[in-house]
């Protein structure tokens, strides 16, 4: 469900040779990457439907069609590569500044997506997670939310958290605001509120932080997605829009954050050890 995204003039990707990596063919041989030294949860913002519309002189939503095909083979790949958490930032809180018509489309689009795909999702055992606010959300919209959250509650495959209607500082000020409401009742002590505790308040609650963060078009910056829980992710910005986005471009990404050292704030250990 891609249906966010800042468009912007493309700047330079930061993956690798991203064009040589898109030319080349998906080996079925290359089905699974080490477990021992892949991302367990990666988060994608994807990025640039409107500027690859542009670009071929076509109208903005059919970059956001494109951009749903290439949800669909994201969340494909990710079961093939036995990725186990992947999420994406399909529709920023903020986007509802977006031209009317624009949203109009985007939800079109949304409401398309769950009918179509669940019960395809549900059959290759992904369970659903959407985090985010119902706050401007259609009632409809809700109702096909929470019917593809209910129905696959119990599937053990690839778990695919959808951030719609989401701020991350929105939801750290839910989040604190659950916690002061909480010891204003005293059912807490607020000198006991723990690092652990705060994070069970988030809409991540119980996900592990993002390994990876990807995002697409050139952009170099988050864009109030997951601050709280990005605090030691390893970052990957490819040029390439988000409609060109695909198995062998996810795996470009994944090798380059294999030759990553990953510190957090200690000594040094490399991803693949």
């Amino acid at each position: 469900m891609c249906f966010g995204g800042c468009d912007r003039p493309e700047t330079l990707g930061h993956a690798g040779d991203h064009e040589k990596s898109m030319q080349q063919q998906d080996n079925p041989a290359r089905v699974s990457l080490e477990e021992r030294t892949s991302p367990q949860h990666v988060a994608i913002i994807m990025d640039g439907n409107g500027r690859w519309a542009a670009s071929r002189g076509l109208p903005r939503v059919e970059g956001h069609r494109r951009g749903v095909e290439a949800v669909r083979d994201c969340v494909r790949a990710a079961g093939e590569l036995g990725i186990p958490y992947l999420t994406l930032f399909s529709f920023s809180s903020e986007n509802w500044r977006r031209p009317r018509e624009e949203i109009f489309d985007l939800m079109i689009l949304l409401r398309r997506f769950i009918r179509r795909d669940l019960a395809e999702l549900h059959e290759r055992d992904v369970r659903i997670r959407v985090i985010g606010t119902n706050e401007g959300v259609d009632d409809d919209i809700r109702g096909l939310i929470k019917e593809a959250v209910t129905l696959t509650r119990n599937n053990q495959g690839l778990q695919l958290t959808v951030a719609f209607n989401y701020g991350s500082r929105d939801e750290i000020l839910r989040a604190v605001r659950v916690l002061a409401e909480k010891a204003s009742k005293g059912e807490i002590d607020p000198t006991k509120i723990t690092l652990e505790l705060f994070e069970t308040a988030l809409d991540t609650g119980g996900l592990p932080d993002p390994d990876l963060l990807i995002r697409t078009s050139g952009e170099m910056r988050i864009s109030n997605f997951l601050l709280w829980q990005c605090a030691y992710t390893e970052m990957v910005f490819v040029g390439a829009y988000w409609p060109d986005f695909n198995k062998s471009a996810l795996m470009a990404c994944i090798e380059e954050y294999q030759t990553r050292e990953r510190r957090f704030g200690g000594l040094s250990v490399r991803v693949s050890a």
